[in-house]
């Protein structure tokens, strides 16, 4: 009662959440107080079951032959309002688990779960679904277009120099935006007023997890280290139906009630998005945030999330945290990935927050207001990169994303065939991205408006345009300029200072942030390295070469990046120790990695 009052909670809840007493034991003992049934799992539902509001309200009907009308599986403060209201029933309902009234839903509808899973937002909102897509006709009339322009570009013509001023100007404007926020400076990390703990709000965190056995110790090591209520967490994690291996890592871990273990009815496409899709409607918080399976998390995240929000105006719906690379010592491409990802999310991306500008998300440690995402018809999960086109599509319905000052540790890819597996993905559902948003150019302009248009066509289709083109540009644009023997005019004068700057302002765009970014964070080790992006730009303009092939033949495939295999890093150090305490525990139960007191 003492921690319900702190917290601004009711009892049942911290008593629950903080791992005191077992979801079943609970129940139990409940079903006893009303002098009523207690159904264990493998119970039937009845035809009329309305989902998601069965488990919103914690009830359903239940199936012929059974004993009782409804079975009850009330939370938090209904658990009161049925003890009150008991005297008065004539019969009161059989008494579950909520974890038992999910199963028993899941498995009465699984199959219209998935398919609205997959399907919700193309119904409600055709226009923002990437399906169909780009077919492969379409591919090469775009390919036939660029190479036609090209072509027209170099016709020493009069319309060609213009046509070439024209394009020298678009990037000139697209390059503007990384060399802008190098300018600004780094925002103070200002104090904010932290919230009570009666004022904090319900955090639902969802972690969507397929063939990630190896990192479950560290990954509930770092969730159960959060610094909030424990009373106010609503954690899922969620599984795809036939990944055994996974399940059993889970059941290894003796999990509180705050911990929830959901599996995704089987169904197409197996992605990322359509899992968080259909845990949508079973969030239970206020804020929501998606962690990946491998993140260590800063433990004040959730109470600094939560003071922003609370701080800022209903049109910031999004906080972007900051995303790190932690295993530098796994070799030169971890090392180049790592300082990318700081020109990213230290430099653009709070850049990009104090400007109100489109933001593609970085796919973890995103927190999200859970009425605005639902009103968004939650992600699309059809597209392979669900983080960039979600930041677009707030941006459309005209809300923001506001920059979370503080740290999510992530481990790179250290080996090239899965960091281009990775890259492939990230470039192909950004083609997805900017054609389904390209569909109706003039009403996107409409409602983005003209900066904010040439923002997000700098940061999506501008990304693999360059990438693509990004050889060429290097070594054709340098050689012209060399062995330019000068002449032609005004105009000629003008293309080729354009050129000029195009191509150092590139180099300034490429190296300028990731010096920025690598001083924001102390790396003054990785400074040196920042001379490679060059080359490992390369690499990415290879990825995207590989994603228009993969678009072509296999649009909606999700090529997996496999984690835990890092050996230097603070997550390595956390998933070795998390890993050898559960195996030495063995045969006894092993030890909680949810530390002592959290929360």
């Amino acid at each position: 009662m003492r921690s319900a009052r702190r917290c601004g909670t009711d009892a049942a809840t911290a008593l629950l959440n903080e791992g005191l007493v077992s979801e079943e034991c609970f129940y139990r003992v409940l079903a006893r107080h009303l002098g009523t049934r207690f159904l264990a799992e493998g119970f039937a539902l009845g035809e009329d079951l309305r989902y998601p509001d069965c488990l919103v309200v914690g009830a359903a009907p239940l199936g012929r032959g059974e004993c009782h009308r409804i079975v009850a599986a009330p939370r938090g403060r209904a658990v009161a309002r049925l003890i009150a209201a008991a005297g008065r029933l004539d019969a009161p309902p059989a008494i579950t688990t909520p974890t038992a009234l999910r199963l028993a839903v899941f498995a009465r509808n699984g199959d219209e779960i998935a398919r609205d899973a997959a399907e919700s937002l193309q119904r409600r909102h055709p226009a923002w679904s990437c399906r169909p897509g780009l077919q492969a006709i379409d591919l090469a009339l775009i390919a036939l277009a660029l190479a036609l322009l090209t072509l027209l570009i170099r016709l020493p013509t009069l319309t060609s120099l213009v046509l070439l001023a024209l394009v020298q100007v678009l990037m000139i404007a697209l390059l503007t935006f990384r060399l802008a926020a190098v300018a600004m400076s780094a925002a103070p990390k200002v104090a904010r007023p932290g919230l009570p703990d009666d004022a904090l709000p319900t955090y639902t965190i969802l972690v969507a997890l397929h063939r990630e056995a190896r990192v479950i110790p560290r990954l509930v090591y770092s969730l159960g280290r959060l610094d909030y209520p424990a009373a106010k967490l609503d954690i899922k994690f969620l599984l795809e139906a036939g990944d055994h291996e996974t399940a059993a890592a889970l059941r290894a871990v003796p999990l509180p009630p705050r911990f929830e273990i959901v599996t995704v009815p089987e169904g197409l496409p197996r992605t990322k998005p359509r899992a968080l899709c259909a845990a949508l409607a079973l969030a239970r918080g206020d804020l929501l945030v998606v962690y990946d399976a491998e993140d260590v998390i800063e433990p004040d995240q959730l109470r600094v999330a939560a003071a922003v929000f609370a701080a800022s105006a209903p049109s910031v719906a999004c906080l972007q945290g900051r995303l790190v690379i932690d295993n530098h010592g796994d070799g030169w491409l971890p090392r180049l990935f790592a300082i990318e990802y700081a020109a990213l999310f230290d430099v653009l991306g709070p850049a990009l927050a104090a400007w109100r500008m489109p933001t593609p998300l970085g796919g973890t440690s995103t927190h999200f207001r859970t009425d605005v995402l639902r009103r968004l018809h939650g992600w699309d999960p059809w597209n392979v990169t669900e983080d960039a086109d979600l930041g677009l599509r707030l941006a459309l319905a005209g809300y923001h994303v506001g920059d979370l000052p503080s740290s999510t540790f992530e481990e790179a890819p250290k080996r090239l065939g899965a960091w281009l597996r990775q890259r492939t993905r990230w470039m192909k559902g950004f083609l997805q991205t900017s054609a389904t948003h390209g569909r109706f150019p003039l009403a996107t302009y409409r409602r983005l408006g003209p900066a904010e248009s040439l923002c997000a066509l700098a940061l999506l289709p501008g990304t693999v345009v360059s990438a693509l083109f990004y050889p060429f540009m290097l070594v054709g644009g340098l050689a012209e300029l060399m062995l330019d023997e000068g002449g032609g005019g005004v105009l000629r004068y003008l293309t080729r200072a354009g050129a000029w700057t195009i191509f150092l302002g590139g180099l300034a765009a490429i190296w300028l942030p990731g010096i920025v970014g690598c001083l924001r964070r102390g790396w003054h080790d990785l400074l040196p390295l920042v001379a490679l992006l060059p080359a490992y730009y390369l690499l990415v303009s290879l990825a995207a070469w590989l994603a228009v092939f993969e678009l072509a033949r296999h649009p909606h495939r999700w090529n997996k990046t496999e984690h835990g295999l890092a050996r230097h890093s603070r997550s390595g150090a956390l998933a070795g120790r998390w890993g050898a305490g559960l195996r030495s525990a063995s045969p006894a139960p092993p030890p909680s990695p949810v530390p002592a007191g959290s929360g």
